[in-house]
C-alpha cells in the first residue's frame, strides 16, 4: 500500500542525494596519518598500562615479603651527648699467627696493652714449655720494670 505524500521524507531523500554525489573518498595520506596516531596512542597506553601493572606487582611482593623491615623507625635520631644506655665492648688485642711465642714478664706491660698473666704451668713444671718441647726459643727476660 502506496504511504501518503510525505513533505519531510521527501526533504530527507533529497538531502541524502544530494549528500551522496558530494561524497569523496578521503585521500590516501590522511587515512594513513589517522591510523598511525590512533596505533601510536594504543601502544602508549600499553605501555603505561604495563609499567603500572609491574610497578603495583613490585610494591605488593615488597610489601608482602617476610623480614621486611619495620616502618616504626623514631622520628628523630637521639643526640650525641646524651650517654648511650648499651656499654661499648672492650676491643680485642690482635692474635699473632707467628708459632714461636715470647713468655710475657709478671708485672711488665707495654703501653696500650692489657697486662699479660702467666702462662699456664704444665706437667714439667716450666710455663710455656709443652711435654714434647725439650728447649726454649728465647730465655726469659730479667730486665726490671720500668
Amino acid at each position: 500500500m502506496p504511504e501518503p505524500h510525505d513533505l519531510l521524507r521527501s526533504l530527507f531523500q533529497e538531502a541524502a542525494s544530494t549528500g551522496q554525489s558530494r561524497a569523496r573518498c578521503a585521500p590516501v595520506e590522511l587515512v594513513a596519518r589517522r591510523g598511525e596516531r590512533l596505533r601510536r596512542r594504543r601502544i602508549a597506553t600499553l605501555a603505561a598500562g604495563a609499567c603500572l601493572v609491574f610497578a603495583g606487582t613490585g610494591a605488593a611482593a615488597v610489601a608482602l615479603l617476610p623480614g621486611s623491615p619495620s616502618t616504626g623507625v623514631p622520628a628523630v635520631t637521639p643526640s650525641p651527648s646524651r650517654p648511650s644506655a648499651t656499654p661499648k665492648p672492650a676491643p680485642t688485642p690482635p692474635r699473632s699467627t707467628s708459632s714461636v711465642t715470647s713468655t710475657p714478664v709478671p708485672g711488665r706491660t707495654t703501653p696500650g696493652t692489657p697486662p699479660a698473666t702467666a702462662p699456664p704451668r704444665t706437667s714439667q713444671g716450666v710455663p710455656g714449655a709443652s711435654a714434647t718441647a725439650t728447649h726454649r726459643t728465647s730465655p726469659p727476660s730479667t730486665a726490671p720494670p720500668r
